[in-house]
């Protein structure tokens, strides 16, 4: 049985994604961000909404969101939300961009939904529930090796300026498939096992908070590039079917 907190989250991310409907292929306007990142009258009015329901229902919780800020973040459960991850492709009319809702307890990723209204799918997860996509259970690959292994990257201009783009050339070499779903794509595609690994630089938490949930609840792992826990400073991603996971650590981090 879904829980209250995965029950409010749902129903925020339908809210949510009515909005974003309505405005989506508009032609609205596009603000710029202190940190060069665009926004849009649909990320705000879709986290207000998302707010709304979450509050409603849990008004003692925490609240992290990426356009209305922080508040109560002491609390021991706290929302983490990005309306519209992927902004960048909303504006451009292309449907990779999907909103993501986490719940976070004791500093751990509790509950995740991922919900792409104009890509048409829907994943969330629980602690102990397994995952979903569309009503359906996600379960990773069972792929072991590095040389049968699809893997999907994002964000490659940071990974390419940083000191480990040698490292990652070298693990192109080695793998059976190397290809940039980007976004939600890649780890919905990961959790159902159509692809083994994704590998990112340059992230934000609450771009990746709900995936860590649905990923690792579909069997797979969940680290950053050095295989550190997922923590709200994580600036980099790991993820894989777990069966590659040790190995693709040293293939990235050699020394």
């Amino acid at each position: 049985m879904p829980s209250a907190e995965l029950n409010a989250a749902l129903e925020a991310a339908a809210v949510a994604a009515q909005v974003i409907r309505d405005l989506y292929q508009r032609n609205i306007a596009v603000t710029t961000k202190a940190d060069k990142s665009p926004v849009t009258e649909a990320d705000v009015r879709a986290e207000r909404a998302i707010r709304t329901v979450l509050v409603k229902h849990f008004p003692c919780y925490g609240f992290f969101g990426e356009e209305t800020g922080q508040e109560n973040m002491h609390a021991e459960s706290i929302w983490l939300v990005d309306p519209i991850d992927g902004t960048k492709s909303f504006v451009r009319d292309c449907p990779f961009f999907s909103t993501q809702i986490a719940l976070m307890r004791d500093g751990k990723m509790v509950l995740g939904v991922s919900s792409a209204p104009a890509y048409g799918e829907l994943a969330w997860a629980e602690r102990g529930g397994g995952a979903w996509l569309d009503g359906k259970p996600m379960r990773i690959s069972a792929v072991s090796e590095i040389s049968n292994a699809i893997v999907s990257s994002g964000n490659l201009k940071t990974l390419a300026a940083g000191p480990g783009w040698a490292h990652y050339g070298e693990l192109v070499t080695q793998v059976n498939r190397i290809r940039g779903y980007g976004d939600f794509v890649h780890y919905h595609l990961l959790a159902r096992g159509a692809i083994d690994a994704v590998i990112e630089s340059d992230v934000n938490i609450l771009d990746i908070a709900a995936l860590t949930v649905i990923v690792e609840e579909a069997g797979g792992i969940f680290t950053d590039l050095q295989g550190q826990t997922i923590t709200l400073a994580t600036k980099s991603v790991l993820a894989s079917n777990g069966r590659l996971h040790q190995a693709l650590l040293k293939q990235l981090n050699p020394s």
